[in-house]
Formats: C-alpha cells, sequence, structure tokens
C-alpha cells in the first residue's frame, strides 16, 4: 500500500507540469470512468439528487451526476497544481472575486465558511496566496499514513497555515484562533449526532452542526462566506469571496444552522454538479426514522 500511495503522488507530481486544459480533459475521463465503476459512490450522488431535487425528472439528476464525476476527476488530477506548482502560476489560474483581504482589515477574528464544493481546496490556496492573515483549519485525518502526509504537507507548504485533525479537541484551534489566525471551515458534513441539530437541507432533515454558530459568537468572530469552482477546460479556477453575513451568528445556534443551510442550498442550485454529492450527506437520521442509503 505504501509503494502503491507513493506511485499515485509520484504520477499526481507529473501531471502537475502538463498545461491545465490537458490535466481538465485528463480528468474529465478518469470521472467517466469513476461513474462506470465506482458503483457504490454513483448510487449515493444518485440518491442524494433525488432526494433533493425530487421535482427533477431521473435523467436530469443522471446528468448532473455525470458531470459531478467529471469535476471529481478534475479535483483528483489536479490536486498536483495545488501541491506543487508554483505560486506564481497557481496566481495566474485562481481568479478571486469579491473581500479577498477582509481578514487582513477585520479587527475581529474572520471565520471563513466554506461549503463542500469540489473546487474547495482551491479556496484554501487561494487564502494563503491573495491575503496575510494565517490561516488555521480542521481536516479528516486519512487512514492512509503517506497520503495523510502528503495532504499535509500540501495544504501547508505556503508556510502561511497550520491544521488540526477533527479527531483533536477543538481548544488548539480555539487558541489559533485567539493568536490571531482566520479559521477556514467546513462546515456541510455528516458527523454524526454529537454537537449537531436536525435541520432542512433540500427539505430533508440533516444533521448539522451548531459549532460554527457557537464558536463565531463566542470569539465574536465575523463569518465570511466563500464558494470555489472549477471554470471549463484550462480557465482556471473561481473563488468567490462574499460578503460577510451581518447578522449571523445569532443566540439561537439551532435557528443559525438553518439560515446556513438554506445559504448553501442557494449555492447548490446555482452550481449543481460541482457540490459534493458523493457523500453520505443524509446517513444520520433521527431517532426512529430509517436509514436513507439502503438499496432498493
Amino acid at each position: 500500500m505504501t509503494l502503491l500511495s507513493r506511485a499515485v503522488l509520484a504520477l499526481v507530481w507529473l501531471l502537475h507540469w502538463l498545461p491545465l486544459g490537458v490535466q481538465a480533459a485528463l480528468g474529465r475521463g478518469l470521472g467517466a470512468l469513476f461513474f462506470r465503476l465506482a458503483g457504490s459512490r454513483r448510487r449515493i450522488a444518485l440518491r442524494n439528487l433525488e432526494l433533493c431535487f425530487p421535482d427533477k425528472p431521473a435523467a436530469e439528476r443522471e446528468r448532473i451526476a455525470r458531470e459531478h464525476f467529471g469535476w471529481l476527476g478534475r479535483s483528483l488530477i489536479e490536486r498536483g497544481l495545488l501541491w506543487y506548482a508554483s505560486p506564481e502560476r497557481l496566481k495566474r489560474l485562481i481568479h478571486v472575486e469579491g473581500q479577498v483581504q477582509l481578514a487582513d482589515e477585520s479587527e475581529r477574528p474572520v471565520m471563513w465558511l466554506v461549503p463542500h464544493f469540489l473546487a474547495l481546496d482551491v479556496a484554501g490556496a487561494a487564502t494563503q496566496l491573495f491575503q496575510q492573515r494565517w490561516v488555521a483549519s480542521i481536516y479528516q485525518r486519512q487512514s492512509n499514513a503517506v497520503m495523510d502526509a502528503a495532504m499535509r504537507a500540501g495544504r501547508l507548504r505556503f508556510g502561511r497555515g497550520e491544521v488540526f485533525s477533527r479527531q483533536e479537541s477543538a481548544l488548539p484551534l480555539v487558541r489559533a484562533v485567539k493568536r490571531g489566525a482566520a479559521f477556514f471551515n467546513l462546515p456541510d458534513m455528516d458527523f454524526g449526532r454529537r454537537e449537531a441539530v436536525f435541520v432542512p437541507f433540500f427539505g430533508v432533515p440533516a444533521a448539522t452542526l451548531t459549532a460554527p454558530s457557537k464558536m463565531a459568537r463566542g470569539l465574536k468572530m465575523t463569518v465570511q462566506p466563500v464558494v470555489a469552482e472549477f471554470l471549463p477546460g484550462g480557465a482556471g479556477y473561481r473563488v468567490r469571496f462574499l460578503p460577510p453575513f451581518t447578522d449571523w451568528p445569532s443566540d439561537d445556534a439551532e435557528a443559525d444552522a438553518r439560515r446556513m443551510n438554506e445559504w448553501i442550498e442557494s449555492e447548490v442550485v446555482r452550481n449543481p454538479s460541482q457540490y459534493l454529492w458523493v457523500h453520505k450527506r443524509f446517513k444520520t437520521r433521527p431517532e426512529g426514522e430509517p436509514g436513507l442509503y439502503t438499496k432498493r
């Protein structure tokens, strides 16, 4: 497994030298192969789309899923750009919009709220390339030690941030924010019932973290939504630093979770094929409800 992982990383490193348009074509091809062969992930994506867009015809949902796998393939192939390309090349490829320097200018600590679109690692690179504030983030530790080390090294290579494992206590992250770091927060995955409430996501009750609201309120943070996307072919990437929320967080963490999901819904409707549909967003169910991913 170690040798295979190192071989994969070597291939990713080699591919990053190719023009982005070539990498994009390879990624789309890889995604088409995944759609055919990765049956369990294909079923999860199609089920999520069925739950979130029940009024769309099945053929339309399948079209979105096929496009999604194409973007997913790109996200894997183009990971080498984010991990190995020069900062100058990345700055040419990443097109930032909006208040990218809000964290630099804010007197209060900033939380970037970054939903799981497939280009979210591009947003992570943008926060270190286009502004000066130290960046703190949380990541899911990988079971493969070689890939885990590569992921950490890739995300930290600009020397402007630190990452904390989700399996650790939140205290090191809180200390980093108090020292002046901005928090790159990925809030929209199903991590179980702990620190979560069930609020609608496209009308389906979804276990949604209350920690973003509670942390932002406790540390008096300014919350700025950030959304990243792939552009077609070799055009690069777009990262939108949106205006900060004016009335979030409130003193009601459950209401904040509901409003956060509503905002993410609006962004998914804007760009449905690039949202992370292969994640079991509705895996955790309210007491007494049956699972939503059982084979039918």
